[in-house]
């Protein structure tokens, strides 16, 4: 895991009851490597469409020429910037191939011909004149017909389009057992998670996720609303099977898990076509849970940092947060976004992950071992948010002197996490640090009320300062406005708030003065 070393940079919810119709057992999600079985026969291949349609319409399908609407591909992306590449173009991309029968469910898939430290092959159902982009490798398995995907201008008026599929499934011989039309239907439902300590207990959405159905090559694809709340575009004939992708509406993503891919996934298997209802507890799958909370704690801070509500910036787009269940501290080390870490330490400390991190590199890491309730990982996920917002003000130079002060303070000092306040560049750590545990406390009380809490008042950055003129008119936003990149020290902060507020000079002086070295 992540070590510590790296660690140490850490330091309003729907209140609509939700309509649980069915909701779906969360028992037997299966974690792990994906287990192929058999290849099979895939039923909406255009061969296989045209012998159902001929079996069900003998004489009209006599008139009509199926011609391949979607092409079954995979690509080989030998890079972060080919697999990017990929996702740009905006389709549903699986590490394993749709026509195998799965044995057991997981979490990923790789290639066993492909080297563990190189992204495996990926598999997607592109449009016929899809543009492959120049230099990726890719194999074209198949060309297929679906019927919702025929953009042709003719009409066949009368085909029974659901009934040709359950044909083609019956022909395939595929036990995937096929529905009757009163059963086919386009997936619907929700997704909900409970906070016991806030919104009186009851569920509430998850919000802004990936969820994906699909049948063989057929897919489905949306994104939860705010409430948790999502439709399919597309029926289905059979039992599809349901993801969610925690690739979010706001632009982040959960990952990884030492698997080459930039988000997780949590896969419930074949389930009807109407679609099914999560509600997620504690007490449930415990990745499924460290997943949701994160996601849902991400996605309300950046609909929070508009000017309305907290008034500050927003982490950069295409953040990707790692959660790392054996791991208790958590970090924002940015490296995605630019954030340079000295390869020698680097390679010392990760560890295990330098294969994928020479691939994906994080932004932030959350640890979670300990972390059993929603309220423990919601403040640990907004601390790192809060360093996020700041390194969105003060950009990578910045961030880089952050960074080597946390590594070089654990290495001189045999593991104290913020070392001892003294070493070279300990001003990024003092600011930075007091920011975020402020911002930490303030958003604890804003989502579960009581007094406000003094999380890292121990530290010798002392973040009760921002309390304190909190409590006396310069709020977050106001505080914020003095996180400059040329504000690298307490001194250097005070001075900038006297700047920015001259009439509260006095007061500043006071609590800053109260709290000196």
């Amino acid at each position: 895991m992540l070590p510590a070393a790296i660690a140490a940079i850490s330091c309003s919810e729907s209140t609509t009851t939700p309509d649980i119709r069915n909701t779906f057992p969360l028992d037997g999600i299966s974690h792990g490597m994906i287990e192929l079985g058999e290849k099979l026969e895939d039923p909406y291949s255009v061969d296989n469409i045209t012998k159902a349609l001929a079996s069900l319409y003998p004489t009209k399908s006599e008139r009509m020429d199926i011609h391949p609407t979607d092409l079954y591909v995979r690509f080989l992306p030998q890079s972060e910037d080919e697999y990017d590449s990929l996702l740009a173009m905006g389709y549903n991309m699986t590490d394993h191939p749709l026509d195998y029968r799965i044995i057991k469910d997981g979490d990923y898939y790789h290639d066993p011909a492909i080297s563990s430290d190189l992204i495996t092959w990926q598999y997607a159902v592109v449009p016929l004149d899809f543009g492959f982009p120049e230099g990726v490798v890719y194999e074209i398995l198949d060309k297929c017909y679906i019927h919702e995907n025929d953009r042709s201008t003719r009409s066949w008026d009368g085909v029974d389009w659901d009934a040709v599929e359950r044909e083609a499934y019956r022909l395939t011989g595929n036990d995937i057992a096929p529905l009757t039309r009163a059963e086919t239907a386009s997936p619907k439902g929700r997704i909900t998670i409970v906070d016991p300590d806030a919104n009186g207990g009851k569920p509430f959405g998850v919000a802004g996720v990936t969820v994906s159905c699909n049948s063989f090559v057929k897919f489905a694809v949306t994104k939860t609303d705010r409430d948790g709340y999502y439709e399919m575009d597309k029926t289905f004939s059979s039992n599809p099977r349901y993801r969610i992708i925690f690739k979010n509406a706001k632009g982040f993503a959960l990952g990884i898990n030492l698997v080459l891919l930039p988000a997780s996934v949590s896969s419930f298997g074949e389930a009807p076509p109407s679609g099914i209802d999560i509600n997620v507890t504690s007490s449930d799958d415990g990745a499924l849970f460290r997943r949701c909370v994160v996601n849902n704690a991400t996605f309300d801070y950046y609909e929070r940092c508009n000017e309305e509500d907290m008034d500050i910036p927003a982490p950069p787009k295409d953040l990707r947060i790692w959660i790392m269940p054996r791991l208790s501290s958590s970090s924002t080390i940015m490296m995605h976004h630019g954030a340079f870490i000295e390869n020698s330490k680097l390679a010392k400390y990760l560890d295990g992950y330098s294969k994928i991190i020479k691939i994906f590199l994080p932004d932030m890491t959350i640890g979670t071992d300990g972390a059993k309730d929603y309220k423990t990982i919601y403040l640990s996920t907004v601390h790192e948010l809060s360093h996020a917002s700041h390194f969105s003000e003060v950009g990578t130079q910045y961030w880089d002197k952050f960074i080597e002060y946390i590594i070089s303070s654990y290495i001189s000092s045999g593991g104290t996490t913020y070392g001892s306040g003294k070493g070279e560049n300990a001003g990024y750590c003092e600011v930075g640090e007091m920011w975020a545990y402020y911002n930490e406390s303030k958003m604890y009380k804003e989502r579960y009320g009581g007094i406000m809490p003094t999380f890292g008042t121990s530290y010798w950055f002392r973040p009760q300062i921002f309390r304190y003129i909190d409590d006396r008119g310069i709020g977050r936003p106001k505080i914020f406005r003095a996180l400059k990149s040329d504000v690298t020290s307490k001194a250097l902060l005070k001075n900038k708030l006297i700047e920015l507020y001259p009439s509260e000079r006095s007061m500043i002086e006071q609590v800053f003065n109260r709290y000196s070295d």
